[in-house]
């Protein structure tokens, strides 16, 4: 499982020029599953972002996790994390989940993200556009 987590003043996610969801101030997710992700993944993922301190303290310092600062996190399904360019130019998937198996863990971690933060999704498997306004830049690749 691979998360790319940003840090976001303003973020957004449409499908077909339609707004599906937003948010004001949190993370901004790209998620990624590959064969022999599961449920303790899943969980051990959702208490890493949750606690991942990568907000400013007082002093300027990122000592702060989206627990202690609030706002929310969209959460994007992203097969291409397991893009593998390694030969040629034309990346390989073979790595990343099918989707019919994807979906389950995406809407598995999403709701465990729940458990923490008020987490909203994109649509699974759609063509988005996402728009993102990362503070910092702030962008921490995670994997488990």
């Amino acid at each position: 499982m691979k998360v790319v987590v940003q840090r976001s003043k303003k973020a957004q996610v449409s499908v077909d020029g339609k707004l599906i969801n937003e948010i004001d101030h949190g993370l901004v997710l790209l998620v990624g599953f590959t064969e022999g992700d599961d449920s303790a993944k899943i969980r051990a993922m959702a208490r890493k972002v949750a606690n991942l301190r990568i907000f400013d303290d007082e002093l300027g310092v990122m000592n702060k996790s989206i627990l202690d600062v609030g706002g929310a996190i969209l959460s994007i399904s992203q097969f291409t994390l397991y893009g593998d360019a390694t030969k040629g130019n034309r990346p390989s998937y073979i790595k990343a989940m099918k989707g019919d198996k994807a979906i389950v863990l995406y809407e598995e971690f999403n709701a465990e993200l729940n458990k923490y933060v008020k987490t909203l999704p994109g649509v699974f498997g759609a063509d988005m556009e996402i728009l993102i306004t990362n503070s910092g830049p702030v962008t921490i690749l995670l994997e488990i």
